[in-house]
């Protein structure tokens, strides 16, 4: 929905509420910078609708910090009425989902004459995973995103005339505050920097919009007689950001540690605002209900290890297992933000590794609620707050790593030819042979090299990624990567190159029988598109890479991407090879 299709009436009250900023803008102009800028504003504006060529005339006659400082006030004019039009465009779509149902709704009311049977298995697997990455879409900083959003929550807020004065006052002080902040950072910003502008976003889904999707979505499919399967995660989130060392090469091992580190601060710290609602509400009294057997055996078990938690608390609470019950959960997500942040150990029972443990001392609580007549809030807040961690993890957004397929062939050519098993180096190796030996390696029980791996400098940042990936799954739990990107890759030998890396590392053992990562290839020219099923046919077609498969509960993703192609082809051609590509490899996949 456009400004344009807005009700005459909205957007009248649009077009004042932006002239009302921009007057108030305008104030804000001569306060801080004296008349003289609001006179040329003005100026300027009225020229280019009437006489673009004096408009144009004038703008070359102004010193340079002068129209610096106009190009600020138009910037901020727009930024002012940008989020206006959110404001207003925000309340006729609700307005229209009054009236005629939202998304989710009218999707449902066309699932009506689906076969249920086909339907269930499809909501079974579904899985929306919008992923973050470090190419912004929002230039604008967080400090000046912060301040439209609170001139956007006061444009909001219903006014009476007593309060207009207080009102534009406080509007008054935000425009202010955004005239005197650098709209954009003066230095560029590292890793950790685009992390945080990802989890400034990543904050906002958690705290309201994801639950009422998930809500919104259990609640349609049950209309249609589907239900949304308990431990089911139809919506997740990824990210690039500190993993996608092809992307930005100062992204380095430690790196992606520092970016995990944040993300699990922010995540267990969203997770415990939710648990501090949930133990508000959660004053259910054993003397008016129960509570299962496995629900009070968990608490007690929770109170033994977990002494700090007040004597008094306990004394004052001792009648309300399910309040003390998310006490306690809240006790081990404290503890575990501070085991992340200290480096230590895991300490079963008192604090959680990886998100399962958590949902399942949630699930206890849900579980005994339904039991013993509570299922409207069981079924209700509850399955909403179980559904938005699991949907976040503890970790907010799983990490995907990319690295070029280049950069495995250098740290593996070092390893072979240390070895001098083959009869030519490693780089001469033609792709076919190169393939053939990888998988010979990949079936191998025997490690490719000492500890540590003799490598250079740029071999030894690759192997360190896939020793930080397990070191990663140690501290943190399974969901935090799931994924291995190889970029640019041409042919099957690049997949298997990087499995054997993983394989180096720890992270796969075909012989013991466990695989925790997947290996992704990336697939983006027009050349590896038209290639994509032949490369996952020789993939599949190794009896080694399609154990590791099988390990991976026989799934194999591929990542097509339209950025190359569409730079050396075209766009037309690009989606037309990416839909051709995607027929071709499910084609592949079916055999």
């Amino acid at each position: 929905m456009s400004s344009a299709d807005l009700t005459p009436t909205a957007s009248t009250e649009l077009r004042a509420d932006i002239r009302r900023l921009g007057d108030l803008l305008g104030e804000t102009l001569v306060r801080q910078e004296g008349p003289e800028l609001l006179e040329l504003v003005e100026r300027v504006r009225a020229l280019t609708r009437s006489d673009g060529e004096a408009a144009a005339e004038l703008l070359g006659e102004t010193e340079v910090e002068t129209a610096a400082k106009l190009v600020r006030a138009f910037s901020t004019y727009f930024h002012l009425a940008n989020v206006t039009e959110q404001v207003h465009r925000g309340r006729e779509m609700r307005a229209v989902r009054a009236a005629e149902g939202g998304l989710l709704a009218r999707t449902a009311d066309r699932l009506k004459d689906a076969d249920p049977e086909h339907l269930r298995e499809t909501v079974k697997h579904l899985n929306v995973r919008p992923v973050f990455t470090a190419h912004p879409t929002e230039a604008a900083r967080r400090s000046v995103l912060n301040k439209l959003r609170r001139i956007g929550q006061l444009l909001e807020t219903p006014v009476i005339e007593a309060d207009r004065r207080r009102h534009d006052l406080r509007l008054a002080e935000n425009i202010d505050l955004i005239w005197q902040t650098d709209e954009l950072r003066v230095v560029r910003p590292e890793p950790a920097d685009e992390a945080r502008n990802a989890i400034y976003y990543l904050d906002e889904l958690h705290a309201g919009a994801v639950g009422d999707v998930l809500e919104d979505l259990a609640a349609e499919l049950e209309r249609v007689g589907v239900e949304l399967p308990p431990g089911t995660r139809p919506l997740s989130f990824g990210t690039w950001i500190g993993g996608d060392r092809d992307g930005n090469p100062n992204v380095t091992p430690e790196v992606t540690w520092d970016v995990l580190i944040l993300q699990h601060e922010h995540g267990i710290t969203d997770a415990i605002k939710l648990i501090d609602f949930l133990r508000g509400l959660l004053s259910n009294s054993i003397r008016y209900t129960g509570a299962t057997e496995e629900l009070l055996t968990s608490l007690q078990c929770d109170l033994e290890r977990l002494p700090e938690i007040s004597p008094r608390y306990k004394r004052l609470n001792s009648e309300e297992p399910y309040r003390l019950k998310a006490t306690c959960i809240r006790e081990k997500l404290v503890n575990t933000r501070a085991r992340l942040a200290k480096g230590t150990p895991h300490e079963d029972g008192r604090d959680y590794l990886g998100t399962a443990e958590l949902i399942a001392d949630l699930t206890l609580i849900q579980v005994s609620l339904r039991e013993h007549r509570g299922a409207i809030f069981a079924d209700g807040r509850m399955d909403r707050t179980i559904r938005t961690l699991a949907a976040f993890g503890l970790q907010l957004a799983t990490m995907d790593v990319r690295e070029h397929a280049d950069a495995h062939h250098h740290a593996l050519g070092q390893l072979f030819d240390r070895l001098g098993e083959e009869s030519w180096r490693y780089a001469d190796m033609p792709r076919d042979y190169r393939q053939k030996l990888l998988a010979k390696e990949l079936r191998s029980r025997r490690p490719l090299a000492p500890r540590p791996a003799p490598l250079d400098a740029a071999g030894e940042k690759t192997l360190g990624v896939f020793h930080t990936i397990k070191k990663a799954f140690e501290r943190f739990g399974p969901e935090v990567i799931e994924s291995y990107i190889i970029s640019m890759c041409q042919g099957a030998d690049d997949v298997f190159a990087a499995a054997v890396l993983a394989r180096e590392a720890g992270l796969l053992d075909l012989h013991g029988g466990w695989a925790k990562i997947g290996i992704v290839p990336l697939l983006e020219t027009t050349d590896e598109l038209r290639a994509a099923d032949v490369i996952l046919d020789e993939m599949l077609a190794d009896p080694s890479y399609r154990r590791l498969v099988s390990l991976r509960g026989d799934v194999q993703e591929v990542m097509l991407g339209y950025s190359d192609s569409s730079k050396f082809g075209g766009i037309t051609t690009s989606q037309w090879e990416i839909h051709r590509a995607q027929r071709r490899l499910r084609d592949v996949a079916h055999r």
